[in-house]
C-alpha cells in the first residue's frame, strides 16, 4: 500500500494573490422543475411569444426611466412557463430566440409562477436550441394557494 508523498510548505497555504475565485459551472434547471418560491435557476428557453403590456415614457419626469414590460411565453422540452422581461430584456425576447436565464427566480401572480431576472441575474441570446418545445405543459396555468400552516 503507498501512501501519497506529503504536500510542501507551498501547496498547503492558499495563494494569496488578486486572481477572481474560480466561477462555478452552471447546473441548468428545466422548466418542470420550478416551483413557487425559488430562486437562482439557470436554463435554456426558447421563445414562443412575446406581448408587451407596459410601457411608459419619460412624459412624466426626465429622471424616470423608460419602463417596459412584456410577458413572454418560454419554454423547453419539459414544459412552458410565462416569463416577465423588464426594459432592454424586452429586445432579447424575440419569437423563435434561444435565451439562457442565468439566476432567475419565481415571482407569483394572481397564483401562478411567473419566471423573471431581476437586476442580480442576466438574460442573453444563444445559439438556436434543438429541442422541441412541449407546450402542453404550461407551468403558469396551474393556480397555488398560499396556506398558512400553524404550529400547536
Amino acid at each position: 500500500m503507498e501512501t501519497a508523498p506529503p504536500q510542501s510548505e507551498q501547496e498547503q497555504q492558499p495563494t494569496q494573490s488578486n486572481e477572481k475565485p474560480g466561477l462555478r459551472k452552471p447546473v441548468f434547471t428545466k422548466v418542470d422543475q420550478l416551483r413557487p418560491g425559488t430562486s437562482g435557476h439557470t436554463l435554456i428557453a426558447k421563445v414562443l411569444s412575446s406581448n408587451t403590456v407596459l410601457q411608459k415614457g419619460r412624459s412624466v419626469s426626465q429622471h424616470l426611466r423608460h419602463t417596459r414590460i412584456a410577458e413572454c411565453l418560454i419554454g423547453d422540452e419539459t414544459g412552458t412557463i410565462v416569463f416577465t422581461a423588464r426594459n432592454d430584456q424586452v429586445d432579447l425576447m424575440q419569437p423563435g430566440a434561444t435565451v439562457i436565464l442565468r439566476n432567475a427566480k419565481i415571482d407569483m401572480f394572481k397564483g401562478s409562477m411567473r419566471l423573471a431576472v431581476d437586476k442580480w441575474g442576466r438574460v442573453e441570446a444563444t445559439d438556436p436550441a434543438d429541442f422541441t418545445v412541449k407546450e402542453d405543459n404550461n407551468l403558469s396555468l396551474i393556480e397555488y394557494e398560499l396556506v398558512n400552516v400553524v404550529d400547536e
